[in-house]
């Protein structure tokens, strides 16, 4: 299952809004160091989406720790946290019904855009696709 369900289609725009907001209240509570833990204090954190549950109760959080090479203690410090968080959020986020819930994981797309690009700047592929530009130079204007 996939971070918005397994129905296949994507995030209403409400989610993507309401995502959005939280993503900001979070990312502002961090730079304000207002959470009391060592790891945390020391660690630069990067947010790069909040994805929200249809009903608007659950926030999940994809986060990466920069300079850290496991984020897992990061991800348990967030959740040891997380009652904590969700009542600082509160105050961002006065405007909702119901306070979401935060949960928190490693975003690993970066990881994944990082091996695809190891992939392109391969010898095999380079030679691939130096071959071919040469059949697209020698087609041009043959049906």
């Amino acid at each position: 299952m996939g971070r918005f369900g397994s129905r296949g289609k994507g995030p209403s725009k409400r989610q993507l809004r309401v995502g959005e907001m939280v993503r900001h209240a979070l990312t502002l509570l961090l730079q304000r160091g207002e959470i009391r833990d060592p790891l945390l204090e020391t660690t630069v954190i990067s947010i790069s989406e909040v994805a929200m549950s249809p009903d608007l109760r659950i926030a999940t959080a994809y986060i990466s720790p920069l300079g850290v090479k496991d984020g897992q203690p990061v991800i348990k410090a967030l959740a040891s946290h997380a009652k904590f968080i969700r009542g600082r959020l509160a105050r961002s986020l006065s405007q909702m019904k119901h306070q979401p819930d935060i949960r928190f994981q490693i975003d690993t797309s970066f990881d994944n855009y990082a091996t695809i690009d190891q992939i392109l700047q391969s010898p095999k592929v380079q030679r691939d696709l130096e071959a071919s530009d040469d059949i697209d130079t020698d087609g041009e204007g043959e049906a």
